[in-house]
């Protein structure tokens, strides 16, 4: 089972590496030019595009949003699911590995909404980057746990059934400082 996990990630990764490059191309931008828009290393970009590294959450929202898309867009790109349901077994599952944070993309098809389930392991911080929110609007829904959420200089203690719309575009931390994993739901409109 985790080699078949192991196959499914190592292909989503490959994948994201080519919308990455696809994207790059797009805008007839050097690996140079995408690194100075994303502050990236031009080296982690080539490993990534080549599928050689599996970027980390903060490395493809710096990437997303010198694209000026969300990562949750970049991502789901990169997965190429249509149609009008798009059942559990199906719904495409990225997990960082720096953090082990693992996020399911939940929505199907080309509607202006991404919606997508994460869940936090304990003790975890994941910082994202004001990059990865311009242009976005979102919201944060807490599904189980507890979610500190740091959007600039404002803190949101969140338990289960809150809410947050976000505010201006800001540096982003989620933290999980409890001992039980946070699922959370992030609504995003393109």
């Amino acid at each position: 089972m985790s080699d078949e996990k192991s196959t499914k990630e190592d292909d989503l990764n490959a994948r994201i590496g080519k919308k990455v490059k696809a994207e790059r191309e797009k805008r007839s931008w050097s690996l140079t030019e995408l690194a100075e828009q994303s502050g990236v290393s031009r080296a982690m970009i080539h490993k990534i595009e080549r599928g050689e590294s599996s970027p980390t959450a903060t490395l493809l929202a710096r990437l997303a949003g010198s694209f000026d898309m969300s990562m949750s867009q970049l991502i789901a790109l990169s997965e190429v699911q249509t149609g009008t349901l798009l059942k559990q077994h199906q719904q495409p599952i990225w997990q960082d590995p720096e953090t082990g944070y693992i996020r399911r993309h939940v929505s199907p098809g080309q509607i202006p909404l991404d919606l997508v389930s994460i869940e936090l392991p304990p003790g975890v911080s994941v910082p994202m980057p004001v990059i990865s929110y311009l242009s976005r609007r979102q919201l944060i829904w807490i599904l189980e746990g507890e979610l500190s959420f740091h959007e600039g200089e404002k803190i949101f203690e969140m338990q289960t059934g809150d809410c947050l719309e976000l505010g201006d575009p800001a540096d982003c931390i989620f933290r999980n400082d409890s001992e039980q994993p946070c699922r959370y739901a992030v609504i995003v409109l393109k």
